[in-house]
C-alpha cells in the first residue's frame, strides 16, 4: 500500500512540479548561484532517523509521505510541498508536538528529514499523524545564505557545494546561526540538470 501511494506521489511531483508550493522568502542579495534570502515563517513535519545520509533521506521521506498520503486521524490527504529537507538532528533534544524534505546530523548520524506543510494549514488545523514518530513544528522567520546547484544528490555533489556555500558565507562577513540544511525540489525522473537542489543555512 505504501508503494502504491510513494509511486503515486512520485508521479504528482513529477506532472505538476510547477504547482507545488514552496517556502516563501525574499531575496535580499544575489550573486550568481549564492543567494541572501529573508524566510518567512513555516509549519513543518519532521521525523528524525537514523543512517548513512542518503538511506536516512529515503528513510524520512517514506514516513512522512505516509502521513501526507493518508496516514493520519481522518485519512485526509495533504498536498506534497517542496523542497524536502535534511539536517543533522539537535543531539540530545526530544521535540514534543507544539501548538516544509530538512537534513543535517549529528556526529552518532541522527537526521532531520522535514516537509513544509501546505501554508492553508496551522498546527491546530494538521489531521494527528497516526505514527508518532511524525512531528511538527513551527519554524520563525530568519535570514537564510543559500547555494543553488544542479545534479544528484551524492556525497561528493553536496559536499563540494556546501564548502562554497560556508566559503561564500565566509567572505560576505556572515555568521552562521544554525545547521546547515540540503533541500531537494525534484522528483527521482527529473534528470540530472534539470534538478534543483541547494544548502541552506540560517545567519545573523
Amino acid at each position: 500500500m505504501l508503494s502504491r501511494l510513494l509511486s503515486l506521489l512520485l508521479l504528482t511531483m513529477a506532472t505538476a512540479a510547477h504547482a507545488i508550493e514552496q517556502p516563501r522568502y525574499q531575496v535580499l542579495q544575489s550573486d550568481g548561484a549564492f543567494e541572501l534570502r529573508q524566510y518567512e515563517p513555516m509549519l513543518v513535519a519532521h521525523v528524525e532517523v537514523e543512517g548513512d545520509a542518503s538511506g536516512a533521506r529515503n528513510a524520512g521521506f517514506r514516513l512522512l509521505a505516509g502521513y501526507i498520503f493518508g496516514g493520519n486521524q481522518g485519512q485526509r490527504k495533504i498536498e506534497m510541498t517542496a523542497p524536502v529537507t535534511q539536517a543533522a538532528a539537535p543531539a540530545g533534544e526530544k521535540i514534543a508536538m507544539t501548538a516544509p524534505v530538512t537534513q543535517s546530523a549529528t556526529a552518532a548520524g541522527r537526521w532531520r528529514v522535514s516537509f513544509m506543510m501546505p501554508s492553508a494549514f496551522t498546527l491546530d488545523t494538521l489531521p494527528v499523524p497516526n505514527d508518532a514518530r511524525v512531528k511538527f513544528e513551527v519554524l520563525p522567520g530568519e535570514k537564510r545564505a543559500a547555494v543553488r546547484f544542479d545534479g544528484f544528490s551524492t556525497d561528493s555533489n553536496l559536499g563540494r557545494h556546501r564548502a562554497l556555500l560556508e566559503a561564500w558565507v565566509q567572505q560576505q562577513g556572515l555568521k552562521p546561526s544554525g545547521e546547515f540544511v540540503s533541500a531537494f525540489y525534484n522528483d527521482p525522473f527529473t534528470l540530472p540538470w534539470n534538478r534543483r537542489n541547494e544548502w541552506w543555512v540560517p545567519v545573523e
